[in-house]
């Protein structure tokens, strides 16, 4: 059999004489299973299975760069994520390569998430994002916040 317990409780308000009160405890906030649906029927929310590649590949360049990843090492993870993109996105990888290494000399190739990144002073300031990485209808050229582009009458933006 199940027992509610109730708690008296005398309150006592300025001006006026204590009253009781039967108060019933607060309904303890258990948290529900990540595997269950809501009752509207949608999809737990969480991380899809591209995000959870993404962090694990994250996970090993941080443990690399711990261990003393050389520049050479960087440049040749770039190029082999490059490498091992699909086409169309592939042939922009490459060609985005090329204008960063002319253009950004200062500019170390690294991998950042598992996609080809661009750092200086080991900070990211730009990757490119391929259109199957998370399944996203086009590829993506992203500056970060490192890369201090917003002087002037141009801003960047990720578009997709």
């Amino acid at each position: 059999m199940y027992r509610t317990h109730v708690q008296e409780v005398f309150c006592h308000a300025p001006g006026q004489v204590d009253t009781l009160v039967r108060m019933k405890p607060a309904k303890k906030n258990t948290p529900k299973s990540r595997t269950s649906t809501s009752a509207s029927g949608k999809e737990p929310k969480g991380l899809t299975d591209e995000e959870r590649i993404a962090i694990r590949e994250h996970i090993q360049e941080l443990t690399a760069e711990r261990r003393g990843a050389s520049q050479a090492d960087g440049e040749s993870a770039v190029l082999a994520k490059i490498a091992a993109l699909p086409q169309p996105d592939r042939a922009m990888a490459e060609r985005l390569h090329v204008i960063i290494k002319t253009n950004g000399p200062t500019l170390a190739p690294k991998t950042w998430y598992g996609m080809p990144a661009y750092a200086k002073d080991g900070n990211v300031v730009c990757f490119f994002q391929s259109a199957q990485k998370f399944k996203t209808r086009y590829a993506t050229l992203g500056f970060s916040d490192k890369a201090n582009l917003d002087e002037g009458h141009m801003w960047p933006t990720p578009s997709r």
